[in-house]
């Protein structure tokens, strides 16, 4: 009995699965760096309005959009731990940049927000000092406003690393099973 097998394109030649687990990763880092590159260079304007928060709330919807997706391509991934930790690569950065963009523009409003005047890089290291739950107290929410908005990074915060993780390890335990099942 003769078997077909799949003629292979001469232009694309086939990956393995370690190359596109590879490949996933870098593209993972680059994204995350084009984030964090674009977060420094892009301008920003520093008025601050509602149109700041409907920015934030899009982004954290976007996030969410993306993060769906990145369950599902874990799932079907050949390496999905790989995939997995690309996934974490994309989506912390995008989320600490979103609120480190925030800050930025209700520091550079009115920088009696902060305890101290917030340039980008300081936007960024509050906005990690938070997520990383170490508080140096160097820089501190003074303004109502400025609180809620670090009490809301501080509960997504929670979110992306117990909810978020979890969900993340249970799509790698599903997407192994489905390959032992190949």
């Amino acid at each position: 009995m003769r078997t077909r097998s799949r003629a292979r394109s001469p232009i694309v030649p086939a990956r393995s699965p370690r190359r596109q687990a590879v490949a996933s990763l870098l593209g993972s880092f680059l994204t995350s760096t084009a984030f964090v590159t674009g977060y420094f260079v892009l301008p920003v304007s520093s008025s601050y309005a509602m149109r700041t928060v409907v920015v934030l709330v899009a982004g954290l919807a976007i996030l969410g959009a993306l993060f769906t997706w990145q369950v599902r391509a874990i799932i079907a991934a050949p390496y999905p731990a790989a995939k997995a930790i690309g996934a974490l690569m994309v989506s912390a950065p995008l989320f600490l940049v979103l609120f480190a963009s925030v800050y930025f523009v209700l520091g550079a409003r009115d920088p009696s927000e902060f305890s101290e005047p917030l340039t980008r890089l300081d936007s960024l290291y509050f906005t990690v000092t938070v997520f990383a739950t170490v508080g140096f107290g160097d820089i501190t929410a003074v303004s109502g406003t400025a609180r809620a908005l670090t009490l809301v990074q501080m509960v997504g915060d929670l979110l992306l690393v117990g909810v978020i993780a979890r969900v993340i390890l249970g799509a790698v335990e599903k997407g192994r099973r489905r390959q032992e099942q190949r």
